[in-house]
């Protein structure tokens, strides 16, 4: 059975850091493409970042470009966002999504990386709040 768990979020003064971590059972992660989403309240679901089964592609959506990180450890069947340089905009439930992809290049080849319907399971998500 499919399993995916979101962790790390919090409540973080501006211009700090939180790391984020998306863990799987009942499948290898590292076979498949994988991305953060975040949806603040009101707002449309976002990509935030994506990375591919080859764990040296990675995307940044505008938002996350220069600020944030996402990485693989492929023991602990573990994807991380490191998050730095936290903005109160930054606020929302941040989700971990799975797409049944499994192209070296997804996320920088595919202009469908960010949409909802290439990601098959879903974490419950975690919430992240940026304030002082």
């Amino acid at each position: 059975q499919v399993h995916i768990v979101e962790s790390g979020g919090g409540l973080v003064q501006p211009g700090g850091s939180l790391r984020l971590s998306c863990s799987a059972s009942g499948f290898a992660l590292d076979l498949y493409a994988v991305s953060w989403f975040r949806q603040a309240p009101g707002k449309e679901r976002e990509g935030v970042s994506c990375i591919s089964s080859s764990d040296t592609n990675t995307y940044y959506g505008d938002s996350a470009k220069g600020r944030f990180t996402i990485s693989r450890d492929n023991a602990k069947n573990t994807v991380y966002l490191q998050m730095n340089s936290l903005k109160p905009e930054d606020s929302g439930a941040y989700y971990c999504a799975v797409a049944p992809r499994r192209e070296y290049y997804f996320c920088s080849a595919y202009d469908s990386r960010f949409q909802t319907y290439e990601y098959e399971h879903w974490g419950q998500g975690t919430q992240v709040t940026v304030s002082s």
